[in-house]
């Protein structure tokens, strides 16, 4: 199996640099505390949804490559999965077992286990990355640094779509906390707007948090 040890430069300078965004990591990375989480969705702008016009999900180019020679899907694979087994010189993984906070289910066959945007690029659209560059786009689509890209069975991933909290909500209550916290900084830090409707719905899971 290839390693995957590649660095990167902070989000906000990818961002501005038009870099795709990370390093892979070991570990998916860590929710914000529950201070942060409230300080960051105050901060987010409400604002009306932007028009979908021109909107497809290959402006992020979702999957690229990585510099460590595999792609964005395959790296979070590999970090996020447990009991992994590699292929001889491949970044696929052969087999392994894939959690999804979503349903609260684990997953054991590679291909069921699906790579969701915590923000959906739909959203991301209509919340402020129309007006974007394409590098911005494919870093936000691929962003390996941020909470952005987790593990999702096929039917949570189905369900959710590209919905907001405002019109989905995880199955599994326990994970609503960590779900708000990181939809709240996936938004914040990108600098996307937010609606009255999805700003009461994350303020209300993240009253579930209990530290």
């Amino acid at each position: 199996m290839f390693r995957r040890t590649v660095f990167g430069l902070p989000t906000a300078s990818l961002v501005s640099l038009g870099l795709a965004a990370g390093p892979a990591l070991a570990e998916p990375p860590a929710p914000p505390s529950t201070a942060t989480a409230r300080s960051e969705l105050a901060a987010l702008t409400v604002a009306a949804p932007h028009s979908m016009d021109g909107y497809a999900r290959d402006n992020f180019d979702i999957w690229s490559t990585q510099p460590d020679g595999c792609t964005t899907r395959q790296d979070v694979l590999a970090r996020d999965g447990k009991n992994i087994q590699d292929q001889s010189n491949s970044c696929q993984p052969a087999g392994g077992s894939w959690y999804s906070a979503y349903d609260d289910t684990t997953v054991t066959v590679v291909a069921q286990a699906t790579i969701d945007h915590m923000v959906p690029l739909a959203e991301a659209w209509r919340s402020g990355a129309d007006t974007w560059t394409a590098a911005q786009r494919k870093a936000f689509g691929n962003d390996l640094k941020d909470p952005q890209l987790l593990i999702a069975s096929q039917s949570s991933n189905s369900a959710k779509s590209d919905s907001g909290p405002a019109d989905w909500k995880p199955t599994n209550h326990v994970f609503w906390c960590t779900y708000a916290k990181d939809y709240t900084h996936i938004k914040s830090i990108w600098k996307l707007t937010t609606t009255d409707d999805e700003k009461t719905a994350l303020s209300s899971m993240i009253d579930t948090c209990t530290n």
